[in-house]
């Protein structure tokens, strides 16, 4: 149903919230990833062909918008984009399953080596050559969003993670030096991405407070993305799945314009933690109510988002491949209707 008060183009409507301006109401966001076997189905691009072939990334990736009625529109899909550019091992998996990498090559921070066709490879290639097909298809009215990973998230398919954050202890200058290096090519696929046209970048670094404790992000990962802040050249939103609720209090002094957050924090305790200083996306549950709840759930949570003060809202993070897209809907119809049902007192 359309807001008969709507009237910001989707790509100014997310901007403007990104920025923690105006808006003619909540806009709906996926800067994870909300694609379904369902939508596959739909637009006849599949896993894993999607993954590595651009025009079939950038059918899938529309309908978010075309299909769903989002305010933007995200084309990659799984968390190897970098990785593999660097020599990981990635099996694309199936229709029904996620990619994943098959060996953690590295041991220490000397053997990383950006190749000279860092962006060539594959797996770059296929999502910048996406992101320019999206931006002729929708020009200025949607809002495209890149996705990056992080030094974090790359050292853990680099090093592998319980191998990673056991060194975070015992060699603290091994780890710096795996961010170092690693943010460089994190950096490189982001301005990339923001040249063939995305609006805004989705940085991901699994720092979740469940693995990393406030002082090891506040000593190894807050200076990292203060640098990045500083020269990614674009709007950034964060993501860090899991509790994060205890690393707040350091995010909110890196710069980014807005952080996408996970169901374990509380919608209006992140709020209250993070006020005006920058602006949350989120954080619709993914497995009790996205996948195995009902439309009502969904549009219970999403309001209690809504009344939360949470500035864009969308799935907390990629939705299971199975998720019913009436669920999906949900998110979007409540965003688009829920002022006007304030007005006639619903």
């Amino acid at each position: 149903m359309q807001n008969e008060k709507e009237w910001m183009t989707p790509k100014r409507r997310f901007l403007s919230a990104l920025f923690g301006g105006r808006v003619d109401r909540t806009p709906v966001a996926n800067p994870t990833s909300v694609v379904t076997i369902e939508l596959m189905e739909m637009c006849g691009a599949y896993f894993p062909e999607a993954h590595l072939d651009p025009e079939k990334m950038a059918r899938l990736a529309a309908t978010s918008y075309e299909i769903l009625g989002y305010d933007t529109i995200m084309p990659v899909f799984g968390a190897h984009t970098e990785s593999a550019a660097l020599g990981v091992p990635v099996d694309w998996g199936t229709k029904e399953s996620w990619p994943v990498n098959t060996d953690h090559p590295i041991t220490d921070p000397d053997q990383i080596v950006i190749p000279d066709n860092f962006l060539e490879r594959p797996s770059i290639y296929t999502v910048l050559e996406a992101i320019r097909i999206l931006r002729r298809q929708y020009g200025d009215r949607v809002a495209i969003i890149g996705k990056v990973y992080g030094p974090w998230s790359l050292s853990y398919h680099l090093v592998g993670t319980e191998n990673f954050l056991i060194d975070t202890i015992l060699d603290p200058d091994k780890i710096r030096k795996y961010l170092e290096v690693l943010l460089k090519a994190s950096i490189l696929s982001g301005k990339a991405q923001i040249k063939a046209g995305a609006d805004a970048i989705l940085w991901g670094d699994h720092a979740t407070g469940d693995l990393v404790s406030p002082e090891c992000y506040r000593d190894f990962l807050l200076p990292v993305h203060k640098r990045l802040t500083r020269e990614l050249g674009a709007p950034i939103i964060l993501h860090i799945c899991g509790n994060s609720e205890t690393l707040l209090k350091y995010i909110i002094t890196a710069g980014f314009d807005a952080f996408h957050f996970d169901s374990k924090v509380d919608a209006k305790r992140a709020k209250n933690i993070v006020g005006d200083r920058m602006s949350l996306i989120g954080n619709i549950n993914n497995p009790k109510t996205l996948f195995a709840g009902t439309a009502s759930d969904v549009k219970r949570e999403t309001i209690y988002a809504i009344e939360a003060g949470i500035e864009i809202v969308g799935p907390e993070c990629a939705i299971p491949l199975s998720t019913p897209v009436q669920n999906l809907l949900a998110i979007a119809e409540v965003a688009k209707t829920y002022y006007n049902n304030l007005k006639l007192g619903e």
